[in-house]
């Protein structure tokens, strides 16, 4: 018979139930829109009651109103904390509202009077024996005008400005490097008019007389695009990691191939975009061509002879006819501005989509 094995330990006690998380109360997805149209109804009934007439006024109380009511309703729900983070969210939408309010109005007004002339005809046939008070016309000598001066400003300046951004960042060193960034600086801001007082006074020191020609006009533009080229050219340049300068460096692949090899095609999506936001910036400028190329009612497509027109100059000029086919030709040009920039915007991101780091 075998001996009985007693086990004298105690029972194991019963394992206590886990303890549940702490529940969090949280407001609905639904609970910004309904405090905004809240707000929006609360804003309506204030300024009608107080005779309000802008609706800018009736929005900003909205605003106001929405912001406050965000803050009120989280804490009571979901605490101090969480309604200053719901307070901070709302600033920043209200922001950037505030901020697209300006370019919408823009647009629209732009559109609703430049579609008036806007047609074939308009893009194809120049002011030449069209008189001012007269419809008709067109802007197609100031559309190659603008391209023409922005090209060769951008020829000039592009180059310039990636070689010295180049500099900068890999081989910059010194009292030269700190003196090219400083002037860098101080070219961005220069004014337009400053660029083309500086060109028209280098033209009248070296050939004795005033230029009045498109080429003069792109030197000025070269003038303000170069900075900015400069500097989004550098910055791109700088979040280059330094891991593959060394990896190449390492094989012993010179400093200059590392950098045409390596860095600049890593690169080249930043800076492409960066050059392209800067020939839509030197699109817009009509003082240095109003001071340099005098503009010209007739199609010149030699931009090194006779004074050419651009659509910003196009603009003023019809704008200060101060009659009513002048005002509409001017809306019109302007529409046509905007949608070249717009262009040149949209091929700049695509080319940095393009272009970006595929990541696998």
């Amino acid at each position: 018979m075998s001996d009985l094995i007693v086990d004298d330990k105690p029972p194991a006690p019963a394992e206590a139930p886990a303890t549940p998380p702490l529940a969090s109360r949280q407001l609905p997805k639904w609970a910004p829109l309904a405090i905004a149209a809240g707000a929006v109804v609360v804003a309506a009934a204030i300024g009608a009651g107080f005779g309000l007439d802008s609706k800018i006024q009736w929005g900003l109380i909205a605003l106001l109103l929405f912001v406050a009511g965000s803050y009120v309703i989280t804490a009571q729900v979901e605490g101090r904390r969480q309604a200053k983070d719901r307070v901070a969210t709302s600033l920043v939408w209200s922001s950037f509202i505030l901020a697209v309010i300006p370019l919408y109005s823009l647009v629209e007004t732009t559109i609703s009077k430049g579609v008036k002339v806007l047609d074939v005809n308009f893009l194809t046939h120049s002011m030449n024996n069209v008189l001012t008070i007269q419809p008709g016309g067109g802007v197609y000598h100031a559309i190659i005008g603008t391209l023409e001066q922005v090209g060769i400003a951008a020829v000039i300046a592009a180059p310039l400005g990636i070689l010295t951004a180049i500099y900068l960042v890999e081989y910059g060193k010194g009292a030269l490097a700190k003196w090219v960034t400083f002037f860098v600086d101080v070219m961005t801001g220069i004014p337009s008019i400053v660029a083309g007082l500086f060109i028209l006074s280098m033209w009248f020191v070296l050939i004795g007389k005033a230029p009045a020609t498109g080429f003069a006009g792109s030197l000025a533009l070269a003038i303000l695009m170069m900075p900015i080229v400069v500097r989004s050219t550098e910055e791109m340049l700088k979040l280059i990691p330094n891991e593959l300068r060394e990896a190449s460096l390492a094989l012993g692949v010179p400093k200059w191939r590392t950098i045409v090899k390596v860095v600049i095609p890593t690169a080249i999506g930043g800076i492409t975009t960066g050059v392209m936001l800067a020939i839509a910036r030197i699109a817009g400028e009509s003082a240095p061509i109003a001071l340099l190329v005098f503009g010209s009612n007739l199609i010149n497509t030699d931009p090194f002879k006779d004074p050419q027109s651009s659509l910003p100059f196009f603009i003023y000029q019809q704008y200060g006819n101060g009659n009513e086919p002048s005002y509409d030709r001017a809306w019109a040009a302007a529409l046509v501005l905007i949608a070249f920039v717009m262009i040149l915007n949209l091929v700049a991101r695509g080319i940095a989509r393009w272009k970006a780091p595929k990541h696998r």
